[in-house]
């Protein structure tokens, strides 16, 4: 009788710890808002957000970083040169602060992706979510397409997870005032 009450408490022991430890597994870890921002600063810079969404300035090794309008976009106060329209569809172009791209599908230009009013100050985590993953103009449903280079086809399987932390760096950082220009059709870009 012993024996078989001893055994009960062990098997009786060993179901409460498989208990727990299956639900254990199913918890979410909670992340403090640092370290989601920093995970999401992480992600923005692997993702490559800078290449084309902070402007550049020229250094001692070249192109780099304009750290004081990081993410901002391109400046609203320079404009679209002229361009051979001709190599239009055989090239894109890129301007000097790789912040604007021209080719077959117009001029593009980078947003300002800051927590301002003229950035991404006003969106909701959705909308982020809904451009990033959709490609969808100010994430919202019945605009247009993000134009090219936005890769948003290459974030189509980025996890919530992710998103949301890259929401939370970008609201976290330095809002700058930038209304970007809008896009500019083929037959409208000053030509040479």
């Amino acid at each position: 009788m012993k024996n078989l009450f001893s055994s009960l408490i062990a098997l009786l022991m060993i179901s409460v710890m498989f208990i727990y430890s299956c639900n254990k597994s199913t918890e979410k870890p909670v992340i403090s808002k640092d370290s989601l921002i920093k995970k999401g600063e992480y992600l923005v810079t692997v993702m490559g957000c800078n290449d084309c969404h902070t402007p550049k300035k020229f250094g001692p090794k070249g192109p780099e970083l304009d750290m004081d309008k990081l993410l901002s976009g391109h400046p609203e106060n320079i404009p679209v040169a002229k361009v051979d329209t001709s190599l239009m569809k055989d090239w894109v172009y890129f301007n000097h602060l790789l912040t604007v791209a021209v080719g077959p599908w117009g001029v593009s230009f980078s947003a300002n992706l800051t927590p301002d009013a003229t950035g991404i100050g006003s969106w909701s985590e959705e909308q982020f979510k809904k451009a990033l993953k959709e490609g969808k103009f100010k994430g919202l449903d019945g605009t247009r397409t993000l134009l090219p280079p936005m890769p948003w086809q290459n974030f189509h399987n980025i996890s919530d997870e992710d998103v949301s932390a890259m929401y939370a760096y970008l609201k976290s950082i330095k809002p700058i005032k930038n209304l970007v220009p809008n896009p500019i059709p083929p037959d409208k870009i000053p030509a040479m």
